[in-house]
């Protein structure tokens, strides 16, 4: 067993997994804790380096391409404080680290570990249910539809469509770029309908606009990685491009099959709803146009 033990986090490697635990020290990012433990297998790792430096030094380790749904999920845009395979590791303690690193390079050597991108993901993602509170309005995901409640600060054209609920099976990827503070982030749900879509993430109600506490913002990576998980591999996007093209090709795509009679019900009232908004002048000729083209995808 090769470990190190810091303030930061834990990295405990027993020849096949490497455990990652994150410290609980008010230092430690929320989403990392809220993240916890991570399981690595050997065979999802391509490199691991101990990086040193004068008053510190920090330990990483390299996944290989499409082993783990949250590295593809976030695009490796988490902020470097938050990514989970990163240890920051104090000056006395160095060669542990040192020692940590060695084992799992020779292990990955003896191993044989390719280093080519892998054909299905080797972690499993943030268990399910998973729930976040953002800035733009809570988003769940129960393992087979998101939900999305929006808060009171949201836009009105979001606020008027009510709840959005997609499943699983109408979803083609899940766009995330955090919060940084500076520039405002989003997360969107790209659908086979709604791809080619251009609003901005502050009135499309596919997508929630991220710009309020980066702390919490960050933890919608949760659900973006929990819905990637679940989505067919990006190793078999090329399958998936095609089908969108024949969904979006006149002639091919198949008929949709008619809503039941409670979405009718529901879908009647909520057209209701968004026609007294718009005689009532809350909503503008677009905002009511864009926002009932919106609500009829939905259903």
């Amino acid at each position: 067993m090769a470990e190190i033990i810091q303030r930061d986090g834990t990295w405990a490697f027993d020849g096949t997994t490497v455990r990652i635990t994150p410290g609980l020290h008010r230092s430690v990012p929320l989403f990392r804790q809220t993240y916890g433990e991570v399981a690595v297998p050997l065979e999802a790792i391509s490199g691991v380096a101990f990086e040193p430096e004068r008053k510190r030094g920090r330990l990483r380790m390299r996944l290989r391409e499409g082993a783990d749904p949250l590295l593809h999920a976030t695009g490796g845009r988490l902020p470097d404080p938050a990514d989970p395979y990163r240890l920051i590791v104090d000056v006395d303690r160095a060669g542990v680290a040192e020692y940590v690193a060695e084992e799992i390079r020779r292990a990955l050597l003896l191993d044989q570990i390719p280093k080519e991108p892998t054909k299905t993901y080797l972690l499993p993602g943030p268990p399910v249910p998973v729930s976040v509170r953002s800035s733009d309005g809570t988003v769940s995901f129960d393992g087979t539809r998101v939900r999305i409640d929006w808060a009171d600060t949201s836009d009105r054209v979001k606020r008027a469509t009510g709840p959005r609920i997609i499943g699983v099976g109408d979803l083609v990827q899940v766009e995330w770029l955090p919060n940084s503070g500076y520039e405002d982030g989003f997360m969107r749900f790209v659908t086979r309908e709604t791809s080619f879509s251009k609003l901005p993430p502050e009135k499309d109600p596919y997508a929630l606009d991220l710009w309020g506490s980066t702390r919490r913002d960050l933890l919608t990576a949760l659900v973006a990685t929990a819905v990637t998980a679940r989505l067919p591999h990006p190793s078999t996007r090329g399958d998936l491009a095609y089908d969108e093209e024949r969904s979006h090709r006149p002639g091919l795509a198949a008929a949709a099959a008619p809503p039941p009679a409670d979405h009718h019900d529901v879908l009647l009232r909520r057209l209701r709803e968004l026609g007294e908004l718009h005689r009532d002048g809350v909503l503008t000729d677009e905002e009511f146009a864009m926002t009932k083209a919106a609500v009829l995808r939905g259903f």
